[in-house]
Formats: C-alpha cells, sequence, structure tokens
C-alpha cells in the first residue's frame, strides 16, 4: 500500500480516503496546502458493477454532476469549483509511474504500449491512470496512458503515430469508435470539425479493440514553472467571442490547457476541459468562446466552466 505521507500531488494521481472513495486529482500541489483538488469518481455500492479485489468492496462509477450531488449529500464540506480534500483524510495516494509495470505485468494490452513507449522514454516517465489504476476496470474500460515532461510526451506522440503507420498491433481509431468519442465529449463543434482537431493531436490509439489515450502531465521541474494563477479565481465579467493569434502553446495538454494570446485585452485563453487540450498550436488564430475572468494580475478567457463547456469552445481558424 502506498500511503499518503505529505509527497506533493500531481494532476491524474488518484486518492483513497478514510471513506473508500476514490477521488482523481485535477491540479498540482505548488504549495503545502491542507487540501487536495479532485473530483470524486467511484465510490462503494453493493450495487455496483465495478469490484476492487484489494479493498474487497464493489464500487459504482459516478459522473460530474451525480459526484457534485453525492459530496453535497454526505461530505459538504467538501464542496467548492472542485472538490477540496482535507490531507487528514486521505488514506492512500495511487501514483500513475508507480504502477504501471504491475498492471503491464497482467495486462497484455498494457504491457504492448509500455514496451513500446519505454524504449525511447524513460521508463520512470511513463504511468498509467484512471480506473486500471485504481483497479475497477471493466472489459470495456479504455486505457489511460500518462506521459511525464513536455519533451517526453511529445516524443510518445510521435512513437504512437509511428507506430499506427506500420500497421501493426497500434491502430488508428475506427469511425464508430470517433463517433462514441464525439458523443461523449458532446462539443459545441460539428463531428468533421472535432475529428479535424483530434487526429493532428496524434494522442490516441486502438490496440486489440481497446482505445487507449496518452496524456500529458508536468513533471517535477515543469511543475516549478507553474503559473499559481492559472487556478486563481476571478472576477467574472461575461462571455465572450474572440479571434486572436496564439503566442504560446507550451501547455496547451496541461489543465487547465493554456494558450497565450496576442489580442489587446485578453492575455491568455484557458481550458478546463479535455476537450479543447492541443486544440491549437502556437502561430495559429483561433476563435474561442468563454467566460472573461478578471483576476489580481490578468484578463482571461476560460474555456470550460461547465463540465460539457456548452456554449463554450476553441476552434483554429487555420486548418
Amino acid at each position: 500500500m502506498i500511503t499518503y505521507s505529505g509527497v506533493k500531488l500531481r494532476l491524474r494521481d488518484f486518492i483513497i480516503t478514510t471513506d473508500n472513495w476514490f477521488f482523481s486529482v485535477v491540479s498540482y500541489e505548488y504549495s503545502d496546502t491542507c487540501v487536495a483538488r479532485c473530483i470524486l469518481r467511484y465510490v462503494p455500492d453493493d450495487r455496483g458493477t465495478r469490484f476492487s479485489e484489494r479493498l474487497g468492496l464493489k464500487y459504482r462509477k459516478l459522473d460530474f454532476d451525480a459526484a457534485y450531488e453525492f459530496i453535497m449529500r454526505n461530505r459538504p464540506e467538501y464542496m467548492g469549483d472542485v472538490h477540496y480534500v482535507p490531507k487528514r483524510d486521505i488514506k492512500e495516494v495511487l501514483r500513475p509511474e508507480e504502477k504501471l509495470t504491475i498492471i503491464a505485468a497482467r495486462d497484455e494490452r498494457v504491457a504492448q504500449i509500455y514496451e513500446l513507449l519505454r524504449y525511447y522514454i524513460p521508463s520512470d516517465r511513463i504511468g498509467i491512470t484512471g480506473s486500471l489504476l485504481c483497479g475497477l476496470n471493466t472489459p470495456q474500460s479504455d486505457i489511460d496512458i500518462v506521459i511525464y515532461g513536455r519533451k517526453n510526451f511529445n516524443r510518445a506522440r510521435a512513437i504512437v503515430e509511428a507506430a499506427k503507420a506500420e500497421a501493426g498491433v497500434i491502430r488508428e481509431l475506427d469511425s464508430d469508435m470517433w463517433r462514441r468519442i464525439y458523443s461523449k465529449r458532446n462539443p459545441e463543434l460539428s463531428y468533421e470539425e472535432f475529428i479535424m482537431h483530434e487526429k493532428r493531436k496524434k494522442n490516441r490509439g486502438m490496440i486489440k479493440n481497446t482505445y487507449f489515450d496518452i496524456l500529458y502531465t508536468r513533471d517535477w521541474d515543469e511543475i516549478a514553472l507553474l503559473d499559481p494563477g492559472d487556478y486563481e479565481h476571478g472576477q467574472r465579467i461575461g462571455y465572450r467571442t474572440i479571434r486572436c493569434e496564439v503566442i504560446d502553446a507550451s501547455f496547451s495538454f496541461d489543465s487547465p490547457a493554456i494558450y497565450r494570446v496576442d489580442h489587446p485585452e485578453i492575455e491568455k485563453v484557458v481550458s478546463f476541459t479535455h476537450t479543447y487540450a492541443g486544440q491549437a498550436e502556437e502561430g495559429e488564430r483561433i476563435e474561442a468562446r468563454g467566460m472573461v475572468e478578471k483576476t489580481a494580475h490578468e484578463t482571461r478567457l476560460v474555456v470550460g466552466t461547465t463540465r460539457e463547456a456548452k456554449g463554450e469552445w476553441i476552434r483554429s481558424m487555420d486548418l
């Protein structure tokens, strides 16, 4: 068991609380705070369809709205824009980079992806998150691979793309899978426009009819570059649509995705929804709609003020 010992948390870690609830960590811990910023994902349920062999409990997965309703009823002190779990309530931390080899040893699909990547990327910079990390996966579960560090992440994308071109065990997504992803994301983009943006991200693939994606997380040296202001709450001014040029997309695959832009009023566009991560590249012109927020040090446009980002989007105007 990996118990919590005060080591800082990273995006895509999971925690287990004293209630045996599983939360996904949704931000970096860049200071010695007393809480972890998380989203509740799995709770014990005698009628649940998932089973934790290690804990001996059945579980059910909660979607975004159900998770907030559950927290409001059972732990209202955790409520906020996300869920704020006090450190004293953390029983265990699940770290993607520490569990990957264990999971790969019993899952051939994960092993094949891991073997492909670790030939080019240090093994301690590769991890696995989601239901597989929690031991709550089903036969239908996707595979979520984590890559630490931008250089490693970009290399992993190139490796996956090259593997798909070789027509081996790694394949391109078929039309049915793309439709499934589009339906799940339910974006404010047409299907054709969504696919056009997604395919060039080169961070998705299929293995043995299972969908997997490659997710970026900052390495420790990159966390040192983190601007705490990106998580700072600002004064909401109102919804707005802007068109501008992206001048820096270095952390466009992070959470939040960050796009520094050339605009007379807005300094950056940030997205808290995975749909618009990696959506535009440096030098491209974009159209973005979201909530204008003014903080103590900047004015920004926030895309993803709701889970599905209804009425909000980022699209490249150069594609």
